[in-house]
C-alpha cells in the first residue's frame, strides 16, 4: 500500500531536495508542501497523510515554523501523522523527541539516514493501522532503479526555479464512510486539459486508543478519552473516569508509564499520570494541576517539572489567547 507524504519547510529547494530523496522509495506518495505554519496545520489537516516532513528551524523566522505546530495538530486529530524532522542543526534533537518524532535528520538528508528513518516509520505505523496491509519493509519501500534516481536528481535544479506562479494541479476528495475506513476517490485535473485520472484509495477512519484492562478472563474495555488520571497504589493502579467511575487495574503505574502513548498521557508525580487532554488549569506556584470539570487537583513534583511545561507549551501551541 501507499504511505502518503507532505513536507513542510521554509526553504523551497529543500522541499524539492527531500521529496526527490523520498521519491526513491515507490511506495511513499507526495502529496503537497507548505511554507509556513499556517499553511502547514491548514494542509495536514486537509490531506491527513500518514507522514509529515518539517522543518522545525527556519531561515525564514516569519514562517513561524517550530514544534509548536504538531501540538496544533493534537488539537484536531485523533492520530496525528508520525513526524520526521529535517533541519540543519541537532541544537533541537532532544526537544524534538519530547515529542514523539519518528527521526531527526540533518540537511542534506543522507540516504542512508533517510532509509532508516522510513523503516522506523513502517514500524511505527503497523500499530496505527491494524486494518490495513501493509508489506515487510524491505518490499514495501523498494528502491528505484539506479537510472529513475539520476534522472529525478538531475530534475532537481529545474524543479527548485519554479514560481508561485506555476500552475498547480487541483484535486477533488469525495469521501463515502464505510464502516472503520474510508474509500476515498482523488481526481486529479491537470492543468493542460489531457486526460483526467481518477484513483481510490483506502485510508483508516481515526479511532481513539483503547485500553483493556483484563483480569481473570474479565475483559474491561476503557476509551482514553474517558480518563482523567492514574493514580498509584502500591502494586495496583487506580484509573479515574470522566463518570465518576474507578477501576483497579494489577499494573504499577510505572508499568503505565511505560505503555501509554505520550501524545495524551504525562507523569507529573510519582502517585499521578495525567491525561493531558483533561487539564483546565496549572498553578505553578501551588504545584497543582487542575481537572476539567471536577474539582480534583492533582500534585505535581519537581522531578516531573519538565513534563508540567510541556503540557503548558502544548496547550500554549494550539488555538490560544493569553490574557
Amino acid at each position: 500500500m501507499s504511505h502518503t507524504f507532505i513536507i513542510i519547510d521554509d526553504r523551497q529547494e529543500d522541499i524539492t531536495k527531500t521529496q526527490v530523496v523520498a521519491e526513491r522509495f515507490r511506495n511513499l506518495s507526495y502529496l503537497g508542501s507548505a511554507t509556513n505554519y499556517d499553511e502547514g496545520v491548514n494542509l495536514v489537516l486537509e490531506h491527513q497523510p500518514h507522514l509529515v516532513f518539517i522543518e522545525i528551524d527556519p531561515t525564514d523566522k516569519k514562517s513561524n515554523l517550530s514544534l509548536a505546530l504538531i501540538n496544533e495538530l493534537y488539537r484536531y486529530l485523533t492520530v496525528v501523522p508520525k513526524i520526521i524532522v529535517t533541519t540543519s542543526k541537532n541544537d533541537l534533537a532532544y526537544e524534538a523527541l519530547k515529542y514523539e518524532v519518528i527521526d531527526y535528520l540533518i540537511k542534506p538528508v543522507n540516504i542512508n539516514d533517510f532509509r532508516k528513518a522510513i523503516l522506523k516509520f513502517d514500524r511505527a505505523i503497523k500499530s496505527d493501522l491494524p486494518f490495513m496491509e501493509v508489506k515487510n519493509p524491505i518490499a514495501t519501500f523498494e528502491v528505484l532503479d539506479e537510472a529513475v534516481v539520476e534522472t529525478l536528481e538531475e530534475e532537481v535544479d529545474t524543479a527548485v526555479a519554479l514560481t508561485e506562479d506555476s500552475t498547480i494541479e487541483k484535486e477533488e476528495i469525495i469521501e463515502t464512510e464505510t464502516a472503520t475506513l474510508h474509500e476515498v476517490t482523488v481526481t486529479t485535473i491537470p492543468s493542460d486539459n489531457s486526460t483526467i485520472e481518477a484513483n481510490t484509495v483506502v485510508v483508516q477512519k481515526p479511532q481513539s486508543l483503547i485500553i483493556c484492562i483484563k483480569s481473570y478472563g474479565d475483559y474491561r474495555y476503557l476509551d482514553s478519552n474517558e480518563i482523567l488520571y492514574f493514580e498509584a497504589d502500591n502494586n495496583s493502579t487506580d484509573i479515574h473516569l470522566n463518570n465518576g467511575e474507578m477501576i483497579t487495574a494489577f499494573k504499577t503505574l510505572k508499568h503505565f508509564e511505560t505503555v501509554l502513548p505520550e501524545a495524551q498521557f504525562l507523569r507529573i508525580h510519582n502517585s499521578y499520570i495525567i491525561n493531558v487532554d483533561q487539564v483546565s488549569r496549572i498553578h505553578t506556584g501551588n504545584t497543582v494541576c487542575y481537572i476539567k470539570n471536577s474539582t480534583t487537583k492533582l500534585p505535581f513534583s519537581k522531578s516531573y517539572k519538565d513534563n508540567v511545561d510541556l503540557i503548558i507549551n502544548r496547550i500554549a501551541g494550539g488555538n490560544y489567547l493569553e490574557i
